[in-house]
């Protein structure tokens, strides 16, 4: 565990802004016409670029729609001299773009509800927040402050690791636009200069019963519905932190805030449970794997402390004063395997074939369409709502680099 120490206390936009799942390939193709891709990606645009313009895998539509032919990758470092394929360095970079994403979000959340310090720096907490976050477990603001720099430290690695290589790094910079918070806590100096939305959210909690049902797997039953733990938070939008300091005077609707954000934690970590190991087997260069394999259990160990902690929300019913909608949590202390809150380790399920035992796995792994399915899960999440046109371009383009990667290839 990391030194820590106390901490102490201290309009959101209504745009819907998804567009992948009608324009994907109009926007990638824009890319390729009038947006440079290495206008993104590279060190120049670590100065001075502001002024531009940003179960998981539940669906595999755009990756389907984004099948064409790939556009004409720039120069490729050579093989055997430090460099990496043009495959290898794609199934770095679209990792990397999705850990300064998560970094993003995970500091907003340690600004208002973890501990700051020198690892994590820049916000001063908020009492009435950080209170109702400890309602699920005491030591929440230790957890939230290390799962946020974690997260730092892989997009940090994994860019160095590229530019070590040759190869070009991911800046989302210039992205970094959206309002966020500003309630008492938050960093002054980040208002405006978020990547991420965190007050608009759409929760899929279907990955709760997906690691309880022995007899399902997204890999061999992609059309099987898994239910919901929290079904409200699957529809509407809901804030996962206190918009303004009016959002912390009723005490109900803040636990609900606090239990949004104890449900979007593991929501968001069993992601990379199984976009690692589902790119892992694209890789080429031994190195790559290494590192593919060496992040992606990390994220497995903040899913099951997020998934234990989020098992413990009060039950409630609240209603957002701004928005009118309303959330319900219900108790998760029952004897339904599928919602049991104390079954945290993943049951046993079917996997490659149903002929073979099932067996306790991540799930799902299977690697077709990986990136852009990811994509789309945390676009339908409303994280990105607010971003650019030429955000969604960037992170297209990432997504089916990624995709088009093969084992052995370039």
């Amino acid at each position: 565990m990391k030194a820590t120490r106390n901490p102490t206390a201290n309009d959101f936009g209504k745009s819907d802004n998804r567009p992948f799942r009608n324009d994907a390939e109009k926007k990638a193709k824009s890319l390729k016409g009038s947006i440079s891709r290495r206008l993104f990606l590279g060190k120049s645009l670590a100065m001075g670029a502001g002024t531009i313009g940003a179960g998981l895998l539940a669906n595999a539509s755009l990756a389907s729609e984004i099948s064409r032919p790939r556009p004409t990758p720039g120069p490729r470092p050579t093989p055997g001299r430090g460099g990496l394929t043009a495959g290898d360095a794609a199934l770095l970079r679209f990792p990397a773009a999705l850990e300064l994403l998560e970094a993003d979000f995970w500091i907003q959340y340690n600004e208002l509800g973890g501990v700051q310090d020198n690892e994590v720096p820049g916000g001063t907490g908020n009492e009435a927040y950080t209170e109702a976050i400890e309602v699920l477990d005491e030591d929440m603001p230790i957890y939230i402050h290390d799962n946020t720099d974690d997260e730092i430290t892989h997009h940090t690695f994994l860019n160095a690791y590229l530019e070590s290589k040759g190869a070009d790094p991911v800046n989302l910079d210039p992205f970094r636009t959206l309002m966020g918070s500003t309630a008492t806590g938050v960093n002054p100096d980040l208002i405006g200069r978020r990547l991420t939305n965190l007050t608009q959210l759409t929760i899929d909690t279907s990955w709760w019963t997906r690691y309880r049902d022995d007899s399902h797997n997204p890999d061999l039953d992609p059309n099987f519905t898994f239910p919901q733990a929290v079904p409200t938070l699957g529809v509407n939008q809901h804030t996962a932190i206190p918009r303004t300091d009016a959002d912390t005077t009723d005490a109900n609707f803040l636990q609900a805030i606090a239990n949004t954000a104890a449900f979007h934690f593991p929501t968001i970590e069993q992601g990379g449970n199984s976009l690692y190991p589902a790119l892992a087997l694209r890789a080429t260069h031994e190195e790559v794997l290494r590192i593919l394999i060496s992040i992606g259990p990390t994220e497995t160990m903040h899913f099951q402390t997020w998934s234990d902690k989020a098992g413990n929300a009060p039950p409630l019913t609240a209603v957002d004063p701004v928005t009118g909608v309303s959330v319900t949590f219900p108790d998760l202390e029952v004897d339904d395997e599928l919602l049991n809150k104390s079954l945290i380790m993943p049951e046993p399920c079917p996997f490659l074939d149903r002929s073979l035992p099932i067996v306790s796995i991540i799930r799902p792994t299977k690697t077709g369409g990986v990136a852009m399915s990811t994509l789309q899960f945390l676009t339908d999440m409303g994280l990105f709502i607010g971003q650019s046109q030429a955000f969604f371009a960037l992170m297209t383009q990432l997504a089916h680099d990624a995709d088009h990667a093969r084992h052995g290839g370039g």
